[in-house]
Formats: structure tokens, sequence, C-alpha cells
């Protein structure tokens, strides 16, 4: 097994078996377009003889006797041209000579006048046909060569059966038209030859490629094994075994100098002196380097891991609740990120949700994200509007905000027993409303206040939206209408519309997952640009 697997990795093994098998594989092309070749030219040569036997058969017909033939008359004259057709056709070494009269309202039929079988020639098994004997056309095939004839729209009609289902072996059958004094055709008469030649002679040309193909690949391959051994194998593996060489000790070795002829070999080996030495050096940084950021990277992936779990992020969040159903989603475009949401009752009748999206991005709006959770969820619980807790939040983020950073926020409280949900927008996205009435969602559009943390003393506003049994609302950050593909378009409010509309009748969940499917694929591989943040409420 190692011999094997030695043998499969050589280089040597490779090059030089590679250009036997292009031989091969020239060898074979080179055959299949001379085995075509050559069948199709013998195929028109033996289509054209078979074509004079055919010609040559029809002058011992009698074309204006044909009906007669037919009716039982005329019985010497047929007794005697019947006997010419059967001498010629053991003459000719042809399989069948048969003359048939087809019904020439659809071609679908014909009755037999002469039938002469010489099964010795192709160890064949046919029956001759007697006078009078009707059987169907063959196939459509032959219909349309026996309507060609009959509208002398060609002199003759040839077709090849190389392979056959019927037990026959392969031939090809010419049909020529036997005309009257008149000129009209009276009748067709059919030769059917073994197509025996064509293989017998097809044989002797393959072999002969084959063997050509086998000796010119081994005598190829023997003549570049010992050239390609010396001047390219040797000097690539030299260079390859002190790669390995250096890959598994890490330490400089001897210089690999001029190894070939060949200059880009030489260089090759110089490239990988030079290389030792800036690795060497290269390690030794690298090492002090992937500390730190192995330690950049776990506080990273901590600072994730509390993000995470500052928000809900268990479903369904509240299984002992009927009367509505709730679910959302955080995607950071870092490993952390400044859209949050939140939602929590405040009492058994009031259920708090809350949506946001912080300036920047990274850990300084994660840490800005989570101060501002923090205020609106101990804010809302001491009681009042929307709007008041919006403005009691603005003041305290404004009076602490030395890094300058604000935050869009949109806030709602839903009175769980009537569907009422009184709501306040900081700077941020309109809500998307789906009422069951209307059959459709919409954006829900109020009038904006200012971001939060960016100026003291704003003033909000609380607007209504009463929701029906059914009815749903949606709330996002931006990261979803200006999510961006690769030729710098964005996926746009309409379209994140349409898609609502596409699942409106799904449970929350459902339309989540639906939104993140249309945004990756408008996105494709372009990297996420924003954060992605979506909260869906229904009210039952």
């Amino acid at each position: 097994m190692k011999v094997m697997k030695k043998i499969r990795s050589s280089l040597s093994v490779n090059i030089i078996g590679g250009i036997i098998l292009l031989l091969i594989v020239f060898g074979l092309i080179v055959s299949v377009i001379g085995y075509f070749s050559f069948t199709d030219a013998f195929k028109t040569e033996y289509s054209t003889t078979t074509y004079h036997m055919a010609d040559t058969a029809t002058t011992l017909i009698n074309g204006d006797h044909v009906d007669d033939y037919l009716a039982g008359k005329e019985v010497e004259e047929y007794e005697r041209t019947k006997g010419y057709l059967d001498a010629y056709c053991v003459r000719m070494r042809l399989s069948i000579v048969y003359l048939i009269k087809v019904d020439t309202s659809d071609y679908g039929r014909f009755v037999s006048i002469f039938n002469s079988v010489d099964n010795t020639v192709d160890n064949s098994t046919y029956t001759p046909w007697e006078l009078g004997y009707q059987r169907d056309t063959t196939n459509n095939e032959y219909r349309r060569k026996y309507q060609n004839l009959y509208e002398k729209k060609s002199a003759y009609e040839t077709l090849y059966r190389m392979k056959t289902t019927d037990g026959a072996h392969p031939h090809i059958t010419t049909i020529v038209p036997v005309k009257n004094a008149a000129g009209d055709v009276a009748a067709l008469l059919c030769v059917q030859r073994p197509a025996r030649e064509l293989e017998d002679a097809r044989r002797p040309y393959l072999i002969i490629i084959a063997i050509s193909t086998a000796l010119l690949a081994i005598l190829s391959g023997l003549s570049a094994a010992l050239y390609i051994r010396k001047h390219f194998v040797d000097p690539v593996e030299k260079v390859s075994n002190e790669a390995a060489r250096f890959a598994k000790e890490n330490t400089k070795g001897e210089p690999l100098g001029q190894i070939s002829k060949f200059q880009v070999f030489s260089n090759l080996a110089n490239s990988i002196d030079t290389m030792e030495t800036d690795m060497v050096n290269y390690i030794d940084n690298l090492t002090a380097v992937t500390s730190e950021k192995e330690r950049i990277g776990a506080e990273l992936s901590l600072a994730k891991t509390i993000q995470e779990n500052s928000v809900p992020n268990i479903f369904p969040a509240f299984p002992e609740r009927a009367e509505f159903d709730v679910y959302a989603s955080m995607t950071p475009a870092k490993e952390v990120g400044g859209d949050f949401y939140n939602f929590f009752l405040v009492d058994e009748d009031h259920l708090a949700m809350v949506i946001g999206d912080v300036s920047g991005k990274g850990i300084p709006a994660a840490l800005f994200m989570m101060v501002t959770n923090i205020l609106i969820s101990d804010r809302t619980h001491m009681g009042g509007t929307p709007a008041e807790i919006l403005g009691y939040v603005n003041d305290n983020l404004y009076s602490h905000n030395r890094a300058e950073m604000f935050v869009t926020l949109w806030l709602g409280i839903l009175e769980i027993s009537t569907g009422k949900i009184i709501m306040a927008n900081a700077g941020h996205e309109d809500a998307a409303v789906y009422h069951k009435n209307t059959n459709r969602f919409e954006l829900f559009k109020t009038k904006h206040g200012f971001v939060a943390g960016a100026l003291s003393g704003v003033k909000y506003q609380d607007f209504e939206i009463q929701l029906e049994k059914g009815d749903k609302v949606f709330l996002y950050t931006d990261g979803v209408p200006e999510a961006t593909n690769g030729e710098e378009k964005m996926f746009t409010l309409d379209a994140m519309v349409d898609t609502l509309n596409h699942y409106k009748e799904s449970a929350p969940q459902e339309i989540l997952q639906g939104i993140s499917v249309s945004v990756d694929a408008f996105v494709g591989d372009a990297p996420q640009f924003d954060d992605l943040t979506m909260l869906c409420l229904e009210w039952k």
C-alpha cells in the first residue's frame, strides 16, 4: 500500500504518465475521427453500389404488367421474371430482392409482388412473401421514402439498419421505382444487402490504430522519462524536499544554489533560500503578534456572547400568553454591533417593544447600545408614555456622551387586552403594519423625533396604532432596506414591503426568516455592510 501511494505521488510517474495518457487520448480521438470518416466513405460507396444493383434489377421487370401479376394474369411472364430475380439475388449476394406496390393514399400499406430471398448470404431466417401478401409499412421513415419515390422527388432512397432489434443482421436497403411505359411509378423495387463487409473492413483499421498508438505511447514515454527526470524532476524534488524540511523544522538549511541548467529552477532554489531567511525572522515576529490577536479575539467573542444575552433570545418568549406572538433576530455586521431590540412585559396587560440603531460599529456601538437598552428598560417600568420615556433616555445619554454618538429608537407599548399600541419615534425607520381587513403590510408613517443622545431637551410625540385580531407589526433597522449587493444596489423599502406581503399570513418567525432569505438572495456574495435587526409582533 505504501509503495503504491509513493508511486502515485511521484512527480516522474505523474508527468510521464500524463504524456502517455495524452498520447492515448490523441490516439483515441484520431481513431474515432478515422472511424467515422471511414464509415461515412464506405457507406457512401456501399450505397452507390447497392443502388446500381437495384437499378439493374428493375430492367428484369415489366412495369406495365404489375397490376396483371396481382390479378393472376401473365402467369408465364411472372414465373420467368421471378426466376430471373431469384438468380439475380443469389448471384449478387443479396439477402432480399422484393417488388411491392404501395397504397398511395397514405403510404401506410403495401402488397408484395415479387420476393426473392437468399438466407445463406448472412445466415438470415427470412421467409419469402407470397404474391399478394399485404402488410403495413414498417415505420414513418419508410412511409416518407415511399412517398418521395412515388412523387418523383428522388431517384432512389437508402435506409441503413446498423443496429436492429428484430433479430435481423445489420443491412442496407435501397429502394428504386419501377415505371411503366407512360413514365409513372408502378411499383417499388427494394434490395437488401448485408452490412457485414462494412464491419469486416473497420475491424483491421481499428486494430492498426490501437497498436500504433500503444507503441508510440511507450516509445515516447521512455524517451521523455530520462530527459524529464534529469532536467525537471530532480531539481523540483530537491526544492520540494528542502521546502518540506523547512516546514517541519522551521530552521535554515544548506543553500540549494544552482541546481539546474534551466534558469527558472535555479531562480526557484534561490527564492527558497531567501524565503527561509525571511520566514525565520517572520516567525519570531508572528509569535508575539499572534498572542496579542488571540487575546483580542477572546475578548471579542466574550463581548459577542454578552451582547447576544443582553436581549431576549429564547423563543417562544411568552409561551403562557396566547394573546400575542413575538419574534426577533439580530445579525451584526461585525463580531458585535450597534443594533438592538428588546421586548418585555411592563405589567400583565402591557408589552413594551423597542428597536434601535446606534451610530458606528463594533465595540463602542455595542457599549452605547447596552447602556441605551438598560435606560429604556428601567424607565419604562417606572411608567409613562413612550414619548416621555424617550425624552428621559435622550437626556441621560446626552449628559454622558463624550464620544458624541447617537441612537435611533422606536418604542411602542402594547395594551394586550385591547390591541392598542402607543408609540414614539426618535429618528428611526417607520414600522410596517399588517391589517387583516386590508390584507397587506403598509408603512405606518409618523413624524420622527430627533435621534437620541445628540441634543438635550428634545421632546417626542406619541402616536397610536390600533390592532385588530390577526394584525401584525414589523420593526427593523436600516440594515434591511439598505442591504447592498455587488453592483452597489440597495434592497429598498419597496422590496422589503413586497416580501412582507408575500409572507403576510405567516407567523412572526416565518416572516423574519422570509425577509432574511430575500435579503441574502439579493446581496449574494457581497459582504454584509450593516447590522440587520428585525422584530415582528402578531396580536391574536
